[in-house]
């Protein structure tokens, strides 16, 4: 069996999980909310607001991937499956490239959300000139922080403590996904006088980025999880 075919069949094995779970939906989607209207409170400035609309998407695009991951890795570990894919001879860069699939839909969808919710309460608006670079933002960095969720939540998966682990290790890793993600976002949305042209640069960033640890999480990711 290919890879990639074996990375579909991950990848809709863990959003049927999901689905049927319901934990993106009563959980995740209530929690990233409940971030940017604490966010909105604690700012209580709407041109603030407006300025720093785009980093406060990312950053609550961060926290609530932690809450994915940790699901993602827990479903697995906890009755031996990602074991059992292992035993079983399943390619590990087919187990890799899959789960970062899933997450990937998943952080889209999120994305989705937290995008309406800057444009409603923190009065950001989107110029149409910047609607294909804000796009290309969002898959690029989407891209980049299911590779290294994936690759991080494999690495802690089997150690102890891996719920406080994991974001020590993962947030200083995605700090370039942040600031170039925003940079980018800023540029789409015209924050500050910045113009679409600006933004592009920063998308070199996140697709090298996104290449790296994609090709990086492809080939190591069964070391991690055999260790």
């Amino acid at each position: 069996m290919s890879t990639w075919r074996i990375a579909r069949l991950i990848a809709a094995k863990d959003l049927r999980i999901e689905l049927r779970s319901r934990v993106v939906t009563n959980q995740v989607l209530p929690f990233a909310a409940l971030v940017m209207v604490m966010f909105a409170f604690a700012l209580d400035n709407d041109n603030v607001l407006t300025r720093v609309a785009p980093g406060l998407v990312w950053l609550a695009t961060m926290f609530s991937m932690l809450v994915l991951v940790q699901r993602s890795f827990a479903v697995e570990s906890a009755d031996g499956a990602l074991d059992a894919l292992q035993v079983a001879g399943v390619r590990p860069g087919g187990i890799f490239l899959g789960k970062s699939m899933a997450l990937a839909a998943q952080l889209a969808v999120l994305e989705v959300v937290l995008l309406l919710a800057a444009i409603v309460l923190y009065q950001a608006e989107v110029a149409w000139s910047g609607a294909v670079l804000l796009v290309t933002t969002f898959l690029a960095a989407t891209t980049g922080l299911a590779f290294v969720g994936t690759l991080y939540g494999g690495l802690a998966a089997g150690a102890k403590g891996r719920e406080t682990l994991l974001p020590l290790l993962m947030l200083p890793v995605v700090a370039p996904v942040l600031i170039g993600a925003t940079r980018a976002t800023e540029a789409a949305f015209g924050t500050n006088g910045a113009s679409s042209s600006e933004g592009w640069p920063w998308i070199g960033l996140l697709v090298l980025f996104a290449a790296l640890f994609g090709t990086g999480g492809t080939l190591a990711f069964g070391s991690l999880i055999d260790e």
